[in-house]
């Protein structure tokens, strides 16, 4: 089964998938959509075309773990997207994830517009990289 994940930014979405074993977790691509609609429906259109079975999406909780605005919004666009897309839609917890990726990117020594454009892909991979974790711990019983 493949598992799409959305990292929802202010000015571009970043987009991950899974392989079908549900392993391992790689960039897809990043949308610049502001428009809430038209965000969900070009979501839609790459989970479509992946045959995407799940859909993680990011859910940015406060550094005390209490859900704040831009949490608010981005469960109203998983909301949106299950209701579009008929996916089963899940909120996962992305907590320094952004950090995680510009950390990831200066290792890999990626700057200027490159970095600009790969930053929220990358995130999208570490949530669901960490997502495909969670998944593979709970299934063996390690929780």
């Amino acid at each position: 089964m493949i598992i799409m994940a959305v990292d929802l930014g202010l000015a571009r979405t970043g987009v991950a998938l899974s392989d079908n074993a549900q392993t391992l977790a790689f960039p897809r691509t990043v949308i610049a959509e502001h428009n809430k609609q038209r965000l969900v429906e070009k979501l839609c259109v790459i989970a479509k075309e992946e045959n995407a079975e799940q859909i993680v999406v990011g859910y940015p909780r406060n550094v005390d773990g209490s859900a704040g605005s831009r949490a608010e919004v981005c469960a109203e666009i998983a909301n949106m997207i299950g209701e579009a897309s008929g996916i089963r839609t899940v909120l996962r917890d992305e907590r320094y994830t952004t950090v995680s990726a510009h950390i990831a990117l200066n290792s890999a020594d990626v700057r200027g517009k490159k970095r600009k454009a790969a930053v929220d892909a990358v995130a999208a991979t570490i949530i669901l990289q960490d997502y495909l974790d969670y998944l593979k711990n709970t299934q063996s019983g390690n929780t």
